[in-house]
C-alpha cells in the first residue's frame, strides 16, 4: 500500500464525540503512573510511602501532628501513622460519600486548595494519596476522630464498602497501610536505607517532630526501631554533614518570616574542597534547586565579597570571587515554606517563585553580613579559602585550556591507550574502563570492537576527595579519562551547570559551561574492576571523580559497574556455568551432584580470565550483569564520599569490606 493510500485509509476513520475515551476515577492513575509518582521502577515505589508521609507532615506544619511512625511490614505492606486531625469522616455534601472515600479515591480533591485548612503544604495537587490508593493491589485506611475508629479499604482504588465504624478510641489520627500493586510496579522490592533518609530529613526540617521507622524485614527476623528527634532542626542537620570534616566556622543560622514566606537557613564551612547545599520548600526536597537557591548564592557571593573589599582582603585591581570560590567547602541547607509554592510537576524538583529569590536574598545577605561582622577571625578564614579556591581554579582551567590546545594540535586527541570502537553514533557505543593491563589486554581481544571501546589504567586513580582541581587535572590517568569521554569537566563541584543561570559572574558562567553532555563519546561508561577490595577501592575512586567532577554522566544514567562472576563451573567438555557468588556457585553444583566431570574455577581477578570468559560473562550485553550508578540522595552520596575518600582512613576500608558485594544487578539473563 502507497503512503497516499495509507493516509487514505487513516482519513476515513471516523472521529467523532464518541471516540473519546474519559477515564474515570482514578483509572488514569492506573494507565499511566509515570505521570504520578515519576516512573514504576524502584523511585516510583519508593514515592508512594514519601506521599502518604508528607500528608502527616502537613499535618504537623499546620500545628496538629506531633508524632509519626512509619512500619515496612515482611509482606512489604507499608503503614504511616500519625496523631493529627485524621482525615474528615463526616459525608461530603457535594459527592454524597465520606470526606475519607474523597481524599482516597478522587483526583484533585483535599484540603489545600483554599488555603484555611492548610497555610502551607506540599501536596498541593490533592493527586498524592489518591495516587496511592490507585496504585496498590488494597489499602486500608483507619481514622480516629470523635470517639471512634473509623475505617475503609480499597482494592486497586476502588471502596469496598462505605466508611464505617469498627471501635472506639482517644484522640485523633489518621493510619494508612497499602500494598503496592504487583501489576503496576517492575519489582516490589524496598530499601529500608531509603526510608531512613528520607525520614531522618524531614525530622531535621521539621524541628521538635518525632518519627518513628520500624523495619520488619531484617535479616534476623526481629523489628528494628529508629527514632527520629531533633531539638534544634537543620542546624542538627548541617553538624551532621560535617561530623566527618573539620569544620572552619560556627554553624551561621537563621529562622524567619518575611513577606508571609518562612525562610530557614543553616551553613557552615569546612575544609574540604566541594560544596553540598540542599534546598527544601515545604518539606519537599528541591533537587534542581529554584528560586530559594538562586536567592541564596547570590547573597552569599555578595556577602564575601563585600566583607572581602571592605576589610582590604580582596586589593582594588582584583577581580571579584565567584559563586564556585565562595562555596568550596560550604554545607548549607535552605528551606522555605510557602502558601502557594509553584513546581514543577508532581514529583517537585524545583522551585518557581519569583518573588522568594528576592527575600531569600535579603534574609541570608543580612544574617551572613551580621555574622562577619561579629566574627572577624571566622570571616578571614572563609575569605582565605575562596581567594585559594579561586587561585586554584585559574589554575585549573589554564591547564585544562592547555590539554585542548594541545589535542587540537594532535593528530588525535585520544589517549594512546584507548583502544577505540568503530561505531560513531555514540548511543550505540560502550567504553569499559578496565583495571590493570592484563585484564585490558582480554577485555580487548572480548570485545565487540564496533560498539564497544577498552580504556586501561593502571592501578589506582588520584583521589579527587583530597585535592583540589588544579592538582587532579595533572593526574595522567585522569587527563585520559577525561580526553576519552570528551565532555569536558564541571568547574562547579555543585556539578549541575543548570545551576549556572544565577550566578553573577557572566564570565563564570562561560567558563563553568565548558562541561557538554552532548560530546559524550559513550552513552554506556563502564567500570570494570576485580571482586576484591582494591578492585573496590578503584571503583570507589573513578565514582568519586565522576561525582565530583562529571555529575552529569551520574544524574543521566551513563555510569555502571561491571559485576564479573566468582566462579566458572564446567561440566565435560562443553557446557560451562557461571557463579555469582558462594550461593549461586552451590545451587548450580547442587543439580550437578551425580555429575563427576565438574571443574570449578575460582577467579581471583579480571586478568586470570581468558578473553571469553571476560566477554560472555562481563562484556556481552545478552549474558552481563551490570549495576547502573544513580545519584538517589545527593547529601547521602556527598557524606559517603567524604567519609569513604576523605582524611580519616578507617571507615574507607570498614565500608569496602563490608559492601563489595551488595550491588542489584542489571542486564543479567541466566
Amino acid at each position: 500500500m502507497s503512503e497516499n493510500e495509507i493516509n487514505n485509509e487513516m482519513n476515513n476513520v471516523e472521529y467523532g464525540a464518541d471516540e473519546l475515551r474519559i477515564l474515570k476515577g482514578l483509572e488514569a492513575v492506573r494507565l499511566r503512573p509515570g505521570m504520578y509518582i515519576g516512573d514504576t521502577t524502584t523511585r516510583g515505589l519508593h514515592h508512594l510511602f514519601t506521599e502518604v508521609v508528607d500528608n502527616s507532615i502537613d499535618e504537623h506544619l499546620a500545628g496538629y501532628c506531633t508524632e509519626i511512625e512509619v512500619v515496612l511490614h515482611k509482606d512489604n505492606s507499608v503503614t504511616v501513622t500519625d496523631n493529627g486531625r485524621g482525615i474528615p469522616t463526616g459525608i461530603n455534601s457535594e459527592t454524597g460519600v465520606s470526606g475519607v472515600e474523597v481524599a482516597m479515591t478522587m483526583l484533585h480533591a483535599g484540603g489545600k486548595f483554599d488555603g484555611e485548612a492548610y497555610k502551607v503544604s506540599g501536596g498541593l495537587h490533592g493527586v498524592g494519596v489518591s495516587a496511592v490508593n490507585a496504585l496498590s493491589e488494597w489499602c486500608e485506611v483507619k481514622v480516629k476522630q470523635n470517639g471512634h475508629i473509623y475505617y475503609q479499604r480499597y482494592e486497586r482504588g476502588i471502596p469496598l464498602e462505605p466508611l464505617k465504624i469498627i471501635g472506639d478510641a482517644e484522640g485523633t489520627g489518621t493510619r494508612n497501610t497499602f500494598l503496592a500493586d504487583y501489576e503496576i510496579f517492575d519489582e516490589i522490592k524496598y530499601d529500608p536505607n531509603i526510608f531512613i533518609t528520607r525520614l531522618r530529613e524531614l525530622a531535621y526540617l521539621n524541628k521538635g517532630l518525632s518519627i518513628t521507622f520500624v523495619n520488619e524485614q531484617t535479616d534476623s527476623g526481629e523489628p528494628e526501631t529508629t527514632t527520629f528527634h531533633y531539638e534544634n532542626g537543620i542546624i542538627e542537620f548541617v553538624k551532621h554533614l560535617n561530623s566527618t570534616r573539620i569544620s572552619l566556622c560556627d554553624v551561621v543560622y537563621c529562622g524567619t518570616t518575611r513577606d508571609d514566606i518562612g525562610v530557614e537557613f543553616a551553613l557552615q564551612y569546612n575544609d574540604t574542597f566541594h560544596e553540598n547545599i540542599l534546598t527544601f520548600a515545604n518539606n519537599i526536597h528541591t533537587q534542581e534547586g529554584g528560586t530559594h537557591l538562586s536567592g541564596f548564592k547570590t547573597a552569599l557571593t555578595r556577602v564575601v565579597n563585600n566583607y572581602a573589599r571592605k576589610n582590604g582582603l580582596l586589593k582594588e585591581k582584583d577581580p571579584n570571587l565567584v559563586g564556585d570560590d565562595v562555596r568550596e567547602g560550604l554545607v548549607a541547607i535552605i528551606s522555605v515554606k510557602i502558601r502557594n509554592p509553584q513546581f514543577e510537576g508532581q514529583t517537585k524538583t524545583k522551585l518557581g517563585n519569583g518573588e522568594v529569590d528576592g527575600i531569600v536574598q535579603s534574609v541570608v545577605g543580612e544574617k551572613l553580613a551580621e555574622y562577619f561582622e561579629e566574627n572577624p577571625a571566622a570571616a578571614k578564614r572563609v575569605v582565605d579559602k575562596a581567594l585559594t579556591s579561586h587561585r586554584a581554579r585559574e589554575a585549573a582551567r589554564r591547564a585544562a585550556d592547555l590539554v585542548k590546545r594541545q589535542n587540537a594540535l594532535e593528530s588525535s586527541s585520544l589517549p594512546g591507550k584507548l583502544s577505540d570502537c568503530i561505531e560513531r553514533d555514540a548511543s550505540l557505543c560502550e567504553l569499559f574502563i578496565v583495571e590493570g593491563q592484563s585484564a585490558g589486554g582480554n577485555a580487548k581481544l572480548g570485545r565487540n570492537r564496533r560498539t564497544q571501546a577498552v580504556l586501561p589504567l593502571r592501578g589506582k586513580i588520584l583521589n579527587v576527595e583530597k585535592v583540589r582541581m588544579d592538582r587532579a587535572l595533572e593526574n595522567e590517568e585522569i587527563k585520559n579519562l577525561v580526553s576519552a569521554l570528551g565532555t569536558g569537566i564541571t568547574y562547579s563541584s555543585y556539578g549541575d551547570n543548570e545551576q549556572l543561570e544565577f550566578e553573577e559572574d557572566e564570565d563564570a558562567k562561560k567558563k563553568a559551561s565548558s562541561f557538554d553532555i552532548s560530546k559524550l563519546r559513550y552513552d554506556k561508561i563502564i567500570i570494570m574492576t576485580d571482586a576484591d577490595v582494591d578492585g573496590s577501592h578503584i571503583c570507589t575512586l573513578l565514582l568519586t571523580f565522576f561525582f565530583r567532577y562529571m555529575k552529569p554522566l551520574v544524574v543521566d544514567g551513563h555510569v555502571y559497574i561491571a559485576q564479573p562472576p566468582f566462579y566458572r563451573i564446567k561440566v565435560g567438555k562443553d557446557n560451562v556455568y557461571y557463579a555469582k557468588d558462594d550461593e549461586a556457585r552451590d545451587e548450580i553444583l547442587e543439580g550437578l551432584k551425580n555429575r563427576k566431570d565438574v571443574m570449578v574455577t575460582r577467579f581471583k581477578g579480571l586478568g586470570e580470565m581468558d578473553a571469553p570468559d571476560l566477554a560472555d560473562t562481563t562484556m556481552n550485553p545478552e549474558t552481563r550483569r551490570m549495576a547502573q550508578v544513580t545519584v538517589e540522595d545527593a547529601a547521602a552520596a556527598d557524606e559517603l564520599f567524604s567519609v569513604l575518600l576523605g582524611s580519616a582512613v578507617e571507615p574507607r576500608k570498614e565500608y569496602i569490606i563490608k559492601h563489595a558485594k551488595e550491588v542489584t544487578n542489571v542486564d543479567w539473563h541466566a
